[in-house]
């Protein structure tokens, strides 16, 4: 394939996942890894895996700016629950990298399923707004983590989907500030993961840096989308799902082809 054509595709893929993940949030960026491998064209799904996890990372620190400013991150909590799941999302990566590439999908179908049946779910925003961490909540914030780290360090994806309940659980602090405090976790986990991938020379830095720049245009347009939105969020969010677990069917099927 022409390189300025994989590049374009490259760019292309991070639109939509960017504009995905500012209209809906969580669980927009487990569409990245099956847009490398079968529209871009990356062959190995470690390398793909890998790629998509730095991009997430960077996509997680942008957005984490944005709600550091507007005072939502609970940064005590957060702090906490990431710095236990970095350990696991270390682990989940090594661990991945030893299984064959075609197992590696199969399984990642099987998490972007539970994705798409999450965000079907009914979502509350009842708690706490000015919850405080102490002893207490640490000792359920940190195997939270470790247990999230090590399935976001697995399947290398943010792992949103699973830290925004996992903080409201553990603290029952609000859904907003889990959403806002969940990205300190999103972009260590990526971090970590990218980095032990590259470590190993499963990074294709080019096709990253195009879903960086891509993924910040589709956070542009995603805008006057939401904008229109309003109103009718929650059904476009179900069929949002509905094209995750859609999506999760086809790469099975074509792991196990």
């Amino acid at each position: 394939m022409d390189p300025a054509l994989i590049y374009g595709l490259a760019v292309l893929s991070g639109a939509v996942v960017g504009l995905l993940l500012a209209v809906f949030g969580g669980g927009g960026s487990v569409l990245a890894t099956p847009l490398l491998i079968y529209l871009v064209g990356v062959r190995d799904p470690h390398v793909a895996i890998g790629t998509s996890a730095a991009a997430v990372a960077v996509n997680a620190l942008v957005g984490l700016s944005v709600q550091a400013r507007a005072g939502r991150v609970k940064w005590p909590c957060a702090l906490v629950f990431g710095a236990a799941g970095l350990v696991g999302s270390l682990a989940g990566a090594q661990l991945a990298k030893q299984l064959p590439g075609e197992t590696l999908l199969l399984w990642f179908a099987v998490a972007m399923a539970l994705i798409g049946g999450s965000m079907l779910l009914p979502r509350k925003d009842a708690g706490d707004p000015a919850v405080h961490l102490t002893a207490g909540l640490t000792a359920r914030l940190a195997p939270a983590g470790l247990v999230t780290g090590l399935a976001a360090g697995f399947f290398g994806i943010g792992g949103g989907f699973l830290i925004v309940p996992g903080l409201m659980a553990a603290t029952g602090m609000t859904l907003a500030h889990a959403a806002a405090s969940s990205l300190v976790s999103v972009a260590l986990f990526g971090a970590a993961t990218s980095t032990s991938y590259a470590a190993s020379g499963l990074v294709d830095w080019p096709i990253f840096a195009a879903l960086v720049v891509g993924g910040g245009a589709g956070v542009l347009a995603a805008r006057p989308i939401a904008r229109r939105l309003e109103g009718r969020a929650d059904i476009a969010r179900r069929a949002f799902a509905l094209m995750v677990i859609a999506t999760a069917g086809y790469v099975a099927w074509r792991s196990l082809g």
